[in-house]
């Protein structure tokens, strides 16, 4: 068994975006590094100026290097594309996408140290870059500097994997590679959505305040949503159901339910053959009192 640590920097984070930089550590058992792969690449993508501000990769560097397919480093990663490895990536869902744009497909175990992090210490910080520093990683990184001619930037491909072979030395302390493996495919409970119309609010309040949003972003294709928020808001509600509220006329801001128990049965009636509502409250009014 090996552990593949792994990095890239790209020409961007949009769709067209590819890979300019793939740099990897191989790995034994015990975590100590038997190999050090690090290419440039010319993807023939225009790199852009927020990319090259952060990794600092310049056109004129990879205007002679071969496209990603033909490095050596390449094709190694792709010999150690085997079910008994164990890809290290820090937020896998980035380089895999970007990976796949190279006909490259995962079939090694997968540990993904931003997940894991993110279920170990919920209330911190989870990027890379801070934990380098947080968890005291970067006293170590003098060592392997010297032994394998190594430097250390942030947002070099070559430096991350240094810190993320670090970090896993760190994580491996107290936990062994199947249970990382573990925490990686499990779901992560967020509070709050983190994009979208309601980007940093608390899900519980928008399941109140706005059901027909909620009931959308679950049952339409339109809506990208993803594991862990699926998980989430459905975690959520659990506690609280989704309760449509009439937005005009006599009864604004109340209930179906609320209306029935003011004894209103013939205004629900009404509303329902004659007013223009969301779907969840006709569906709730049925419930109540047309097909009851």
């Amino acid at each position: 068994m090996k552990f593949v640590i792994l990095d890239t920097e790209t020409t961007g984070v949009k769709e067209h975006d590819k890979i300019i930089q793939l740099s990897f550590l191989v790995t034994n058992k015990d975590n100590q590094i038997e190999e050090i792969w690090d290419t440039l690449c010319n993807p023939l993508v225009d790199i852009s100026f927020e990319a090259m501000a952060i990794h600092h990769i310049t056109p004129e560097k990879i205007q002679n290097q071969p496209p990603l397919i033909q490095t050596d480093a390449f094709r190694r990663l792709n010999e150690l594309n085997t079910q008994e490895n164990i890809l290290v990536i820090h937020n896998a869902k980035f380089d895999l996408g970007m990976l796949f744009k190279e006909d490259f497909e995962n079939h090694m175990q997968l540990i993904d140290t931003f997940r894991v992090l993110k279920h170990l210490y919920p209330d911190n910080k989870h990027s890379l870059q801070v934990n380098r520093y947080a968890l005291g990683l970067y006293k170590k990184e003098a060592e392997i500097m010297q032994r394998y001619d190594i430097q250390i930037n942030a947002h070099d491909a070559l430096g991350d994997v240094v810190v993320l072979k670090l970090l896993l030395d760190y994580l491996l302390k107290e936990h062994t590679p199947q249970e990382l493996i573990q925490l990686t495919k499990e779901p992560i409970l967020y509070d709050k959505f983190y994009s979208g119309k309601y980007k940093r609010e608390k899900i519980t309040d928008i399941i109140k305040k706005d059901p027909a949003y909620i009931e959308y972003i679950l049952n339409t294709d339109d809506f990208e949503l993803d594991f862990d928020m699926r998980y989430s808001i459905n975690y959520f509600l659990q506690e609280e159901k989704l309760v449509y509220k009439f937005e005009v006329g006599k009864y604004k801001g109340l209930s179906a339910y609320e209306v029935a128990q003011n004894g209103d049965l013939d205004y629900l009636r009404w509303a329902y053959h004659n007013m223009r509502m969301q779907k969840g409250l006709r569906r709730q009014i049925e419930e109540l009192v047309i097909n009851s």
